[in-house]
């Protein structure tokens, strides 16, 4: 007990002699500052970015990584020899020609050609249509009594103003609204119109870009949007667009004024160079190919009824900004209801029943005669101006089932893919289309596809 009573005092005076000298201090090393010419190295948080890229931007995601699934395997990675006999690539169709939509060839497949100009190609298409596309080896769409309906509607409307040809198709989800969208505007580009096509009319009121206040027009600009509608317009119908002149004097905000007589394709460039002045240059192009004769125009929206709803962008006091005080659906909205219009052509749009987010608005529905899908009221409010912006909308109605002939042809398509893992036979189609009631999406979706999960 003595031994370890001196050991103690021992360490105890060592103790207090050092911290007579130097105290004891806990500090923290982050915290310090560090000294002028040091370089401080700070650890890696995790998130791993570009080696050379500055700090606090990552690394862009790679295309293939974006695009998600889908994606075709290289032929090196193929070699087993179920792959290289019976490829999907066989597949043999007609092309979508304009000559040849008439009667006869209701319920057949044609395949859409394949150019770098194509109007889907440029603008994009639905998520849904894009991934059927992705899937079989060649874009194909069946040819329908009302695809023949709406071309139609397109031959009379050449020669009439758009506001009187200004139809909306309408139908239940997955009835093949957007296909028939798609099919009326291959159509127009090939009898030589000027087309422009919003296949996701969501991403205008889904506050997915960048906006700014005018005080000039009031309303919220949408430049990046503006600028990526005026590359695809010139990369589709730049053959067209070069014919084409500016009739009135065009003013500019902060550069002069654009004289009559300027190719038109000189003005979309000036939107080009600096994407503040797309708006702008957007809303006078749209009005110049308005008051031209030589053309027809084709203005095809798809997700309509976004442009009716409640918009997801904020003031600066954090207020719902309305759609008809963005810049882009405003645009829209007053060739839909007739305020602007074409010389020559017709304003096209299809609902989207299965958007959730946004619903088809009751001004919308009223305007269509459509049912209501839930209980409605005179004392329900009601916006005036989406009320003035939805009149005289044509409803066009697509069939809420494929025909037996329709379905087959899309069974004959699915199956020379080698989509249906089994054997195809009657038994199997007459199956798949009753599990589905004949509608189109879920024939092909729930019915074909289906039998692939594992």
């Amino acid at each position: 007990m003595s031994a370890l009573s001196v050991r103690c005092q021992r360490v105890s005076c060592q103790l207090l002699a050092s911290s007579s000298t130097s105290p004891l201090i806990q500090t923290r090393s982050y915290a310090t500052q560090p000294k002028k010419g040091q370089i401080v190295k700070q650890a890696s948080q995790g998130f791993k970015g570009k080696k050379n890229a500055p700090s606090g931007q990552m690394e862009p995601a790679k295309k293939d990584k974006k695009m998600m699934a889908f994606q075709p395997l290289p032929v090196s990675q193929l070699p087993h020899p179920l792959f290289e006999s019976d490829r999907p690539d066989t597949l043999t169709l007609q092309s979508f020609h304009p000559e040849m939509l008439t009667r006869v060839v209701e319920s057949q497949a044609l395949k859409f050609p394949h150019n770098d100009n194509d109007p889907f190609r440029i603008f994009g298409l639905p998520r849904n249509i894009l991934v059927e596309f992705r899937l079989l080896s060649k874009p194909c769409s069946v040819i329908r009594s009302v695809t023949i309906d709406a071309i139609n509607k397109l031959d009379a409307a050449s020669e009439k103003n758009s506001s009187e040809s200004r139809v909306v198709f309408t139908g239940p989800k997955g009835c093949g609204k957007s296909f028939l969208l798609l099919q009326a505007l291959q159509y127009c580009n090939a009898r030589d119109w000027l087309v422009l096509y919003i296949p996701r009319a969501t991403n205008l009121v889904n506050s997915t870009t960048a906006h700014t206040y005018d005080m000039r027009t009031r309303t919220y600009l949408q430049p990046i949007f503006a600028y990526q509608t005026l590359q695809r317009f010139l990369k589709v119908n730049a053959p067209r667009l070069e014919q084409l002149r500016t009739q009135t004097e065009i003013e500019i905000e902060r550069r002069p004024s654009v004289p009559p007589g300027t190719p038109l394709v000189e003005l979309i460039n000036i939107g080009l160079k600096d994407q503040g002045h797309a708006p702008t240059v957007l809303d006078a192009v749209l009005e110049e190919i308005g008051k031209q004769a030589i053309f027809p125009v084709l203005l095809a929206v798809d997700d309509f009824q976004a442009l009716y709803c409640k918009s997801h962008y904020r003031d600066q006091h954090f207020s719902a900004i309305k759609s008809y005080h963005l810049s882009m659906p405003r645009l829209l909205l007053e060739y839909a209801s007739g305020r602007k219009s074409f010389a020559r052509g017709a304003v096209f749009g299809a609902l989207s029943m299965s958007n959730t987010t946004f619903p088809l608005p009751l001004e919308l529905r009223e305007a269509l005669s459509l049912e209501y899908d839930r209980p409605y009221g005179p004392y329900v409010k009601r916006q005036p101006e989406l009320v003035e912006y939805a009149q005289g909308l044509e409803r066009l109605a697509v069939p809420s089932s494929l025909s037996v002939p329709e379905a087959a042809s899309v069974f004959e398509v699915w199956m020379k893919d080698r989509a249906v893992p089994s054997k195809p036979n009657d038994e199997l189609f007459l199956a798949k289309y009753s599990e589905a009631s004949g509608n189109a999406r879920a024939f092909v979706w729930k019915g074909l596809l289906s039998s692939m999960s594992a």
